[in-house]
């Protein structure tokens, strides 16, 4: 391709490049937009012409928006400083009186004092509580804090009116007389304030991406009218060192997120010491986010730079500041102005010509820009108003601004309690009308509600629709289709062999077309949707896609053909299971944050579930999310072939964990369908704060009707399956495909050794263990009253014999029950690592073959005197069972 470029006479280009410098800057006077397309079209025409140009991954140390581009801050800052004094005060006071009461019972005073006025900007100008669409009121925006900074957004609430004194004086006082404010941001502790729980570093930036997308996706399927809802996440320079931070940011770029803001509170220290203390982090999360596609708007310097930088005509200040790495800018705001001249300024003689006619004390006042609210009002405008992909503001802050000597150390993330003095001079510095032994005491203040800063902050709430942050759920009508809406499952197969998991996506399939509440069906699925034989259902719903399709897939000739859409009902995730969590919460909560009850069902890989993203699930938990996690391709040696990474012994361990998970471990497609419907009542209809774990399994079988009267147990956690051909002198418990194992062992017990067991279905030892503990207690309390049995005990009733319970699980699930059946109880199961091998040899390594547990169930006999002990061990060696193997618990 020929060019100008190879034709141009070498010449010197000195005028040119001024004149060229002058047009430039003459569009950037009329639109600054404009100016960055013209580079881009500029750099475009380079690449094409060969030129190469440099990277711009980075830009210079100082403010993105030039002053000459700012706005006038539109509100009262004589005012807005009150205001943000009197809250300062009182987050310090509720956290140091706390801690005089009660010595080391902590909270966090730092992280607010950086982020104060990051906060109150948008308090005043841009958090909308409400919004207005479609005729309708819709939710507003949604703001995920900075856990820490709890105190700070108590203490605005607490002068908004909305706690009262006994309320901000029991901070981390929650079992009291008096309600309490629980330390961090917990919506299950507090659920008419809270939304998102955020304090567990990094899950508060992945979910506020998910958030912001599944907005986009609620939008495109037109389950909520379009708005100018913001997401804003609040984030921690040193949270970003949480792989969860930063590891989903391209996904915000690639769907072109613009409804989502970060605000990076860059206070250049984590817990214990410097974020960066050899670089600068600003720097290092500009070139990540701006290398990502975001829009990257740093915030550095405050206002009183300005006028430095404008006489400074040889740049050396900035080249100075380009020097610094963040180490040193801490120490520059630990030790004061007279440090600060010396050190910083002292290196060049130019600049300290730049600030003889400022005194110390100016030196060491002058504002990082985000304490300086013109600066953060102008950014926020930007952000705001940003389309075709989300922003991310960069602001230089400083940790425990304003609180003396403690400002800029490290001592400040453990700082519980300031000296006297201290806690006089804050008083002092900020102007809280309050007497010094009041101070030192930390008792709150509050105007009265006539009093000019009170009323100016209630109007600025008022105008922006509301309070925030506020928790409030709706009265959702809402109807559960009953059992018999899954004849089709309950039913059986008819002698067809099928998995859990094809029963599951038939059963999904089914409630997707449901004309009440299939729309509100939310299918969600890391990189497996076909593994999971979703190949149907992509093609009746599609996998959702913002741009739609753009291509034509390989196999569009095929029926089942891979079909994207901009409506798309599925969200396949791709390989990140942290990510579908998160949208599995924001699905799960959007029954609360938008007034849409939408259901969602997250199927995974079970081994790569709870122990990976355990956090998250918990944070669920803590959220009050309501859906159902679908534990694909479950079991130790159900999954065969794959071996010790991807066989799942133990994600029912740590799903009883969580206080709301309902836990379930299903054998056949009728006991999926019966939880399945249930759950979607207790969540939906009745408004129950649970959720649900299924596990689903790969292995084909034949799938038998529900037997009658069935339901109850299968719900409660156990039912007898089959009752034994004579008189029972033994129990057999089982669960997922492990059943099959029981029943055949069953027979062998019967047709070799005259040895006669009933067989249970055990659906769920999590709840089972749960109703008995629940008995427990209330025995315990109720000494005078007439003892309840627990369910299981009810179950069992008069039944016979040990009890022999085999799980392809770990062998401590059905040590759930242990302490209500203590002598009956023997357990099998799959401790260990898994081994790659087929089902039989897996089976029979792990003892929980029919065989093994024939041989456990003669051995327990024999203990109790009711099997001859010799004829016990050479039934052993019968039923092809080494006794001398290595345990597989270790092998």
């Amino acid at each position: 391709m020929t060019t100008k470029l190879e034709e141009a006479a070498k010449q010197d280009f000195t005028a040119e490049v001024s004149e060229w410098i002058e047009a430039f800057d003459d569009v950037v006077a009329a639109d600054w937009e404009q100016g960055s397309e013209l580079l881009e079209a500029l750099r475009k025409r380079a690449h094409e012409a060969g030129v190469p140009t440099p990277s711009e991954l980075t830009t210079p140390y100082r403010n993105t928006i030039p002053k000459h581009d700012e706005v006038p801050y539109p509100g009262d800052r004589a005012l807005e400083r009150r205001v943000e004094s009197l809250i300062r005060w009182n987050a310090m006071a509720m956290v140091h009186g706390q801690n005089k009461k009660d010595a080391g019972i902590g909270g966090h005073i730092s992280t607010y004092s950086s982020l104060a006025t990051l906060l109150e900007v948008g308090f005043n100008h841009f958090f909308h509580a409400k919004y207005t669409a479609g005729g309708y009121e819709q939710p507003g925006d949604f703001i995920y804090f900075q856990g820490h900074a709890s105190p700070g957004v108590y203490a605005r609430a607490y002068l908004e009116g909305r706690f009262d004194d006994d309320r901000l004086k029991n901070f981390r006082h929650e079992l009291r007389e008096t309600p309490g404010l629980s330390s961090y941001p917990h919506p299950w502790l507090m659920p008419n304030f809270w939304n998102f729980p955020t304090v567990s570093m990094g899950i508060g930036p992945l979910n506020a991406i998910y958030q912001a997308r599944f907005m986009r996706y609620l939008e495109n399927r037109k389950l909520i009218e379009p708005t100018e809802r913001k997401v804003w996440a609040f984030v921690g320079d040193g949270e970003t060192d949480e792989v969860d931070s930063l590891g989903a940011i391209s996904v915000a770029a690639r769907e072109k997120l613009d409804n989502l803001i970060f605000v990076v509170n860059c206070n250049l220290q984590r817990l214990d010491g410097p974020v960066r203390g050899n670089k600068r982090i600003i720097d290092e999360l500009e070139g990540v986010f701006r290398g990502a596609g975001w829009n990257v708007i740093k915030v550095v310097w405050g206002s009183d730079w300005d006028a430095l930088f404008e006489r400074d005509h040889t740049g050396l200040l900035l080249r100075r500041m380009e020097e610094c790495v963040d180490g040193e800018y801490q120490t520059f705001k630990a030790k004061g102005g007279a440090y600060l001249r010396e050190n910083f300024f002292g290196k060049y003689p130019e600049l300290l010509e730049l600030v003889k006619d400022m005194s110390d004390d100016e030196l060491g006042l002058l504002h990082r820009g985000g304490h300086d609210h013109t600066k953060i009002y102008n950014a926020y405008k930007r952000a705001a108003e940003h389309k075709g992909g989300p922003t991310v503001i960069l602001a230089k802050t400083v940790k425990g601004h304003g609180l003396g000597s403690a400002q800029s150390r490290n001592a400040t993330h453990s700082e519980k309690k300031l000296a006297d003095d201290g806690l006089a001079a804050f008083v002092k510095r900020f102007e809280i009308p309050i007497p010094e032994e009041a101070a030192k005491s930390g008792t709150p203040y509050r105007p009265a509600q006539s009093s000019p800063e009170i009323v100016y902050m209630q109007e600025r709430r008022k105008e922006l629709g509301g309070y925030l942050p506020t928790r409030e759920v709706p009265k959702i009508d809402f109807k559960a289709p009953g059992i018999e809406y899954f004849g089709e499952w309950t039913a059986g197969s008819n002698k067809r062999a099928v998995s859990t998991t094809m029963g599951f996506v038939s059963i999904l399939r089914h409630l997707m077309k449901d004309p009440a509440i299939g729309k509100l069906i939310v299918p969600i699925v890391p990189d497996e949707g076909r593994t999971f034989g979703l190949e149907s259902a992509i093609r009746q719903v599609g996998i959702y896609a913002p741009e739609g399709q753009k291509y034509e897939p390989h196999d569009a000739d095929m029926l089942l053909y891979y079909r994207e859409d901009k409506d798309g009902q599925i969200l396949e995730e791709g390989i990140t299971e942290a990510g579908a969590m998160a949208s599995f919460t924001a699905a799960g909560t959007a029954y609360v944050n938008y007034k849409v009850p939408t259901i969602p069902f997250y199927m995974y890989y079970s081994m790569f579930g709870f122990q990976r993203i355990g956090d998250m699930v918990w944070a669920f938990a803590d959220s009050r999310g309501k859906g159902f996690l679908m534990g694909g391709t479950a079991g130790r040696t159900t999954m065969l072939g794959e071996g010790l990474q991807h066989q799942d012994g133990h994600s029912i361990v740590l799903a009883s964990t969580v206080p709301t998970c309902v836990t379930y471990d299903p054998a056949y497609v009728y006991e999926l369908a019966v939880v399945i419907q249930d759950g979607i009542r207790r969540m939906y209809e009745k408004g129950e704060d649970c959720f649900y774990y299924i596990t689903m399994y790969n292995e084909d079988y034949t799938m038998p009707a529900m037997p009658e009267g069935s339901t109850e147990g299968i719900l409660r956690g156990m039912y007898k399956l089959k009752p034994a051909s004579g008189e029972a002198t033994g129990q057999l418990f089982g669960s997922g495909p492990i059943l099959n194992e029981v029943l055949r062992a069953q027979e062998i017990l019967a047709s070799k050794y005259n040895v006669h067991a009933d067989v249970w279905s055990v659906t769920s030892y999590t709840e089972l263990r749960r109703d008995a503990l629940a008995v427990e207690r209330w025995n315990r309390l109720h000494p005078a009253e007439k003892e309840k049995v627990p369910y299981v005990l009810q179950a069992l009733g008069t039944s016979a014999g040990p009890i022999i319970a085999t799980s392809d699980y770990m062998k401590s699930v059905p040590d759930l029950l242990s302490p209500w059946l203590p002598s009956r109880l023997v357990t099998l199961g799959t401790d260990g690592f898994g081994r790659s091998d087929n089902r039989e040899h897996l089976r029979r390594h792990f003892e929980v073959s029919a065989e093994a547990i024939v041989g456990a169930t003669l051995s327990k006999l024999a203990r109790d005197g009711k099997f001859k002990a010799k004829a016990a061990q050479k039934a052993m060696g019968e039923l092809g069972l080494d006794v001398d193997a290595a345990d597989p618990a270790r092998a």
